[in-house]
């Protein structure tokens, strides 16, 4: 049976922050000033650390699950050899 991929928060963050990003943007090219530029590269600052970290938190997470999975499958297979 056909198993439902997870749902990632982190990448619904990261498309929230691309559309704050968006309009920054647009913002300062209707009314370019300093405080437009400042805002826009704080927004991408902190939009590509906070990205970053999740991703990377995910990441670390599967790696851990997989580990775990594999530990399993040799148990599985050692109990097996011995019966």
């Amino acid at each position: 049976m056909y198993e439902l991929k997870e749902h990632k928060s982190w990448f619904d963050e990261w498309l929230r922050s691309l559309d704050q990003r968006k309009q920054d943007k647009m913002q300062w090219l209707h009314h370019p000033n300093q405080s437009s530029v400042g805002n826009i590269n704080n927004v991408r600052r902190v939009t590509s650390r906070h990205i970053t970290n999740q991703k990377k938190e995910y990441l670390k997470d599967k790696i851990d699950e997989l580990g775990t999975h594999s530990k399993i499958k040799k148990y599985q297979r050692r109990v097996e050899g011995h019966q």
